[in-house]
């Protein structure tokens, strides 16, 4: 989850679009703002670093912005942007290119490259997520890069899919992470936003091993997570799913300590553990739980369930009941 920074609603109505402008400014990168009806202007601001990266979730009401040559020279901390659209019509154009994007896409910007970007649905809010980073953390050159500038990268299949979910996971995630956990995590998402990259200019070749290792753990795990209700999902499956060998995927979890089977069950259990502890769930048979996230015989489940947290499963519902 990330750090509340700015709220509209805080303030009263003639300071919101000035302390918008400046709270972007400090927490981003400065732009020149330009709304039709500042009376009436709303936005929030959340932020949080992780590690090298910096991701932002904001919602806005409709706006336009530029980056003039003159701020540029002015300030540049030298970054590329990846933008996802959560709702609204916007658009972006830098070098001479404009994109129109709608929700699920994504776009590459720079902060070194004047650009103008608008929110043009009258009555509609935007909303979207950005990730900040050096330029020079991106193992790409800077020449091909520059080819993806404002241009529509799919948010929905693919990596771009992938990235898309784990920004969004980062933004209005659950919050568990620790603060030793950032760089990390930050560490995923340029390994995410470099796979990306790197796909849409036919570059994954030329990646370092390091990133491309990290990018298919990423996606491999992304994978598990959305088939573990599937009683088959097993380690030789996932390996044939991402076209590499059984031998190397067990490799690539090992130097993370764990092994794919180990992952899969951990990841079952927990999403059984939320569920017995969901009162709506109430009405659910444990046994219908355990089937519902791939656990085929109730009683290795209970077995699995009590090894891991220490108390059965039933016993672990009954914590949860609504006192009477």
């Amino acid at each position: 989850m990330l750090e509340k920074l700015f709220d509209s609603d805080d303030l009263p109505r003639p300071d919101r679009l000035d302390a918008w402008c400046d709270i972007v400014s400090r927490s981003l990168i400065p732009n020149v703002f330009d709304v039709d009806d500042p009376a009436n202007f709303r936005a929030s601001l959340r932020a949080s670093d992780f590690g090298p990266a910096r991701i932002t979730a904001m919602a806005y009401s409709p706006l336009r912005t530029s980056r003039p040559p003159g701020l540029i020279r002015r300030s540049d901390p030298e970054l590329y942007v990846i933008g996802l659209v959560r709702s609204g019509r916007q658009g972006i154009a830098q070098l001479g290119r404009e994109a129109m994007l709608m929700k699920g896409e994504l776009v590459l910007y720079s902060t070194s490259r004047p650009f103008e970007t608008r929110v043009d649905d009258a009555g509609s809010t935007g909303g979207s997520i950005v990730a900040h980073f050096p330029r020079n953390t991106l193992p790409l050159p800077a020449n091909k890069v520059d080819r993806l500038l404002s241009v529509r990268l799919p948010g929905t299949t693919g990596m771009g899919g992938l990235l898309a979910a784990y920004l969004t996971q980062l933004a209005f995630g659950d919050g568990s992470y620790r603060r030793g956990d950032a760089p990390r995590l930050g560490m995923v998402t340029l390994d995410l936003i470099t796979a990306l990259l790197a796909h849409h200019l036919d570059a994954e070749n030329n990646l370092p091993a390091e990133t491309r290792e990290r990018a298919l753990i990423a996606q491999v795990r992304a994978f598990i997570v959305e088939n573990l209700g599937d009683p088959d999902l097993s380690p030789g499956r996932v390996a044939s799913s991402h076209h590499v060998s059984l031998r190397y995927l067990q490799r690539l979890f090992q130097q993370h300590g764990n092994s794919v089977s180990a992952w899969i069950r951990e990841q079952r259990l927990e999403r059984a553990r939320r569920d017995l502890a969901d009162p709506a769930l109430v009405s659910h048979p444990v046994h219908a739980i355990s089937a519902r996230w791939g656990f085929t015989h109730p009683a290795a489940f209970s077995r699995a369930f009590r090894a891991a947290y220490g108390i059965s499963p039933r016993g672990y519902r009954h914590l949860f009941r609504p006192v009477t």
